[in-house]
C-alpha cells in the first residue's frame, strides 16, 4: 500500500499559478492580463527615458505614394490593353485614383514626423525630449514611424491584435513595439504620455481615438495642455462638421478651440514646436 501511494505521488505534476498558461488565458485571469498590459509597457518606455510623446493617428489603409501610383498604372495598363474591361476593373481604377490622392497624407506624415524627430533630438535636457508614437500598423502609422527612422530617431508603436488590417510596421523601434489585446489599455498609453495629437484622415478607429481623447480634454479629466491637430481640411470638413454641433447647441463655442486644422507640413511643425516649447520645453512640469 505504501509503495502504491508513493507511485501515485510521483505521478502528480505541480505547477505554480503564474506558470499555468491555461489559467492565465482564461476568463477568471482577465484582470491579471489587464494589469500586465498596464505594467509591462512602462518598463520598456522608462528604459528609453520616454516621458513625452507626440501621437499620430490615421488610417491604416493609406498607401505610400510610389505604391499607390504603381497600382494605378497597372490598372490603367490592363484597361488600355483590353485584358479586363469589367465593372470591377473600372471600380478598381476609381479606387486606385483615390488612393493616389490620399497618398499625399502618407508622405506628409513622413515629413512631419521626420521634422519633429530632428527637433526632438536637438533638445538638450533628456527629460524634456519627445518621441513620436503611433499605433504601430500600416498606413499613416507606418509613415510616422518611418519619418522618425529617417531622422535616425526612436519611435513607439502601440500595436493591437486584430483579425485583419493591423500588422506591425518595420519602422517602429523594436524594443518600443508593444502589442496590446485590450483597446482601452492601448488608449491609456496613447494618452498618458502624449503632449500633442496629430490626427490624419482615418476611419472608425481614428474617429474613436480622436473623439475619446478630445472628450478627456474637454471634460478636464486631463490637467495637461494638449494641442490637437486635424490634418487635411478637405477630408475632415467633409467627414465631420464640429461647428454644426455648436450651432445645434450640443457643444460650447469654447470647444471649437480644442483643435486646429492644418494642410501644410511646415505650418503644422511650426505650430507644434511653438506650443510644445511654450508649455513643456520652457516649463518645469513636463513629466506626467
Amino acid at each position: 500500500m505504501i509503495d502504491n501511494n508513493n507511485n501515485q505521488q510521483d505521478d502528480i505534476h505541480l505547477i505554480k499559478a503564474y506558470n499555468n498558461y491555461e489559467f492565465l488565458n482564461s476568463p477568471p485571469a482577465r484582470i491579471i492580463r489587464v494589469m500586465a498590459e498596464m505594467i509591462e509597457p512602462s518598463t520598456r518606455l522608462r528604459k528609453y527615458n520616454t516621458w513625452n510623446t507626440v501621437v499620430f493617428f490615421g488610417s491604416a489603409r493609406i498607401l505610400p505614394q510610389k505604391e499607390a501610383i504603381k497600382e494605378l498604372k497597372e490598372i490603367k495598363r490592363s484597361l488600355q490593353e483590353g485584358s479586363d474591361d469589367s465593372e470591377e476593373a473600372k471600380l478598381a481604377l476609381k479606387d486606385a485614383e483615390r488612393d493616389v490622392t490620399m497618398s499625399r497624407y502618407y508622405e506628409d506624415a513622413v515629413k512631419l514626423s521626420q521634422k519633429l524627430t530632428i527637433w526632438f533630438k536637438e533638445l538638450e535636457q533628456k527629460d524634456k525630449r519627445f518621441m513620436v508614437c503611433t499605433g504601430g500598423g500600416p498606413g499613416i502609422m507606418e509613415a510616422a514611424n518611418l519619418g522618425a527612422k529617417l531622422a535616425d530617431g526612436n519611435s513607439i508603436g502601440l500595436n493591437i491584435s486584430l483579425p485583419w488590417e493591423q500588422y506591425p510596421n518595420k519602422y517602429q523601434t523594436k524594443d518600443l513595439a508593444i502589442e496590446f489585446h485590450y483597446f482601452f489599455i492601448r488608449k491609456f498609453w496613447f494618452f498618458y504620455l502624449a503632449k500633442a495629437l496629430v490626427v490624419f484622415p482615418g476611419g472608425f478607429g481614428t474617429l474613436d481615438e480622436f473623439f475619446e481623447l478630445l472628450t478627456i480634454i474637454q471634460t478636464g479629466k486631463s490637467k495637461k495642455y494638449m494641442p490637437v491637430v486635424l490634418y487635411g481640411s478637405e477630408y475632415w470638413n467633409k467627414v465631420i462638421n464640429i461647428e454644426e454641433m455648436y450651432n445645434w447647441g450640443t457643444i460650447s463655442k469654447e470647444d471649437l478651440d480644442l483643435y486646429r486644422i492644418f494642410d501644410d507640413v511646415e505650418e503644422t511643425f511650426e505650430y507644434l514646436q511653438q506650443e510644445l516649447t511654450q508649455h513643456y520645453v520652457n516649463n518645469s512640469g513636463v513629466n506626467p
